[in-house]
């Protein structure tokens, strides 16, 4: 049986019966991530006897036609799943599903896979694309410190060692201490020339303090001879997982390499706290480019990052792509949607 959950109360039940889930899977976040006006988060589940799966996704319109698609927020959502066995048969979720996108007039379906929630594999055999993007850098942080500190390439911990007698690492406590670092992060964004995507206003910072599903915490940088703050770095946690989501530094201390520390002292709390994972993340667009070089100089515990894609209605799919084939690069998911 499928359902569509919309209400924060029902979706924070079904959380409440999965296996595991991360914070890009809860509804704050879908809400704090949508784009007001044209995306409604949507919960979609499926249950059968003993077994329940759940993907959350992000309804959109397809302008001037009487179709919609799904999508995916920034980050790593996927399929959740309870009870579900290695050799889950996956044809009747399959049969359900697909009825259920062509009932709402779904042409396509799209989602950033979890790379640490290997049982979304299984859900999702052999329905649609499974396409993988690169990898992204796993901390150990179940290793005693002395040990995940061992696996720094050689120059890290020197740099390590010297930033610690340069600055210092406090976390944010204050609304001032938040705007502090969104003013930090959107000159990085500026210096770096980042896509349109990556420009969150102050509010969006300040809601992730606000909900109740997940904790966020922001570790800020302090250069100790002019006592300025430098750098900062926003981390979620939730259900054992670290998540390094959103990060910046000044301009003018780049040459301190900052977030060398901020990384290290997150690892430190996430291992004196009890952590499984945490996670880097990869380089741009899942590329194994200079940031992904940079994130595994840390450790070289790497995972892959895949995408799904699927194609409910070909021919409408078909349609809406060669109006707008002057646009799409020929990678671009889906093609009717590039810009």
């Amino acid at each position: 049986m499928i359902k569509e959950i919309t209400s924060k109360k029902d979706w924070n039940a079904i959380l409440d019966q999965v296996d595991t889930y991360d914070f890009y899977h809860t509804f704050d976040y879908h809400h704090i991530s949508k784009e007001v006006n044209t995306e409604i988060p949507v919960l979609v589940t499926y249950t059968c006897k003993d077994v329940l799966i759940a993907i959350p996704f992000l309804l959109r319109s397809i302008e001037k036609t009487a179709y919609f698609d799904l999508t995916s927020i920034y980050g790593y959502a996927g399929p959740l799943s309870k009870n579900l066995s290695i050799n889950f048969d996956n044809f009747n979720f399959i049969n359900e599903l697909q009825a259920y996108f062509k009932s709402k007039n779904i042409v396509s379906v799209f989602s950033r896979l979890h790379p640490y929630f290997q049982e979304q594999k299984i859900i999702l055999n052999g329905f649609g694309n499974i396409v993988s993007l690169g990898r992204v850098v796993n901390i150990d942080v179940t290793l005693p410190l002395e040990e995940s500190r061992r696996i720094y390439q050689r120059s890290l911990k020197t740099q390590v060692n010297k930033l610690r007698r340069q600055c210092n690492v406090f976390t944010a406590k204050t609304k001032e201490d938040v705007l502090e670092f969104v003013d930090i992060y959107l000159e990085s964004m500026k210096r770096l020339n980042a896509s349109s995507n990556y420009f969150f206003d102050s509010e969006y910072f300040l809601s992730f303090f606000e909900q109740t599903d997940f904790k966020t915490e922001i570790l800020l940088v302090k250069e100790l001879e002019n006592q300025k703050i430098i750098a900062g770095s926003m981390f979620v946690k939730t259900n054992g997982i670290v998540q390094f989501h959103l990060s910046g530094a000044r301009t003018d201390y780049l040459h301190f390499r900052p977030s060398k520390l901020i990384l290290d002292e997150m690892r430190v709390n996430a291992t004196n706290q009890g952590f499984k994972y945490y996670n880097l993340g990869g380089g741009l667009g899942g590329k194994e480019d200079s940031l992904f070089k940079f994130k595994s100089s840390f450790s070289k515990d790497f995972r892959d990052f895949q995408i799904w894609r699927y194609v409910v209605n070909k021919k409408a799919y078909d349609e809406l792509s060669e109006k707008n084939s002057s646009l799409n690069n020929g990678d671009y998911f889906p093609s009717y949607r590039a810009k």
